[in-house]
């Protein structure tokens, strides 16, 4: 079972999810990272550019999801190298370090909580996000142009193709196609019919929608919406 709530880390997310019935769903892609725990080990997963399928058992974990281009400043490594990849914390900071870490967190009588702590201590080092990240995030995701997203924030488009693959993991074209994803699936679970989905997210019609659906989720819209249970 998937539940999350607000973090008091800016515009992050807590989660927690647990086995539930038969099968696992998909990681999709939503431009973010996550650090994660699971049974007393410390994680992180990179941003995806393709649906994520856990391997091996279904276990409990939990994670904070940190708004998309956050992450790389908090765990001083550039988003790209973790692209499509889940590692060990132990293999970005000093092991000894984790170790004090994973205590904390296995000893604390809510483990969600105590993650959220880490990453509220860990913000305070690292000080204020860039705001013209967000920004980029705003543009893209209400379907803005990378050319006048790079306009309108005074960068070349070189420019903004770099700090994206620093930020984000990927250049922004490929944000803006996971974002319009996110989006259209938003509308789709409201019960916004996949036609007008289409176009209220920004695709040119029904068939486009379709076909990104099936690039970056891995499996028809419809298929992807009935296999929705609760999971993250």
């Amino acid at each position: 079972m998937y539940a999350e709530r607000a973090s008091r880390l800016t515009g992050a997310v807590v989660w927690t999810n647990s086995p539930a019935g038969t099968g696992t769903r998909p990681v999709l892609p939503d431009g973010c990272m996550d650090l994660l725990w699971n049974e007393d080990r410390l994680l992180v997963a990179g941003p995806d550019t393709r649906p994520y399928l856990p391997e091996g058992p279904a276990r409990c974990w939990t994670g904070i999801r940190f708004f998309p281009g956050t992450a790389p400043a908090l765990l001083g490594v550039p988003a790209h190298e973790l692209r499509d990849l889940r590692v060990e914390l132990a293999d970005l900071w000093p092991a000894a370090r984790v170790r004090r870490l994973a205590g904390r967190i296995a000893a604390a009588p809510d483990p969600a909580s105590a993650l959220e702590d880490l990453a509220l201590d860990r913000a305070a080092e690292a000080g204020p996000p860039d705001p013209v990240l967000r920004r980029v995030v705003e543009c893209l995701a209400g379907g803005r142009p990378v050319a006048a997203t790079a306009a309108e924030l005074g960068l070349g488009e070189r420019r903004l193709h770099r700090r994206c693959l620093t930020a984000f993991g990927y250049g922004p074209k490929t944000l803006a196609r996971i974002l319009r994803l996110q989006r259209a699936l938003a509308l789709a679970r409201s019960g916004t019919p996949y036609a007008e989905t289409a176009v209220r997210a920004g695709y040119a019609d029904q068939p486009h929608l379709a076909r990104e659906v099936r690039r970056l989720a891995g499996m028809p819209l419809g298929e992807l919406l009935a296999g929705d249970g609760g999971d993250g």
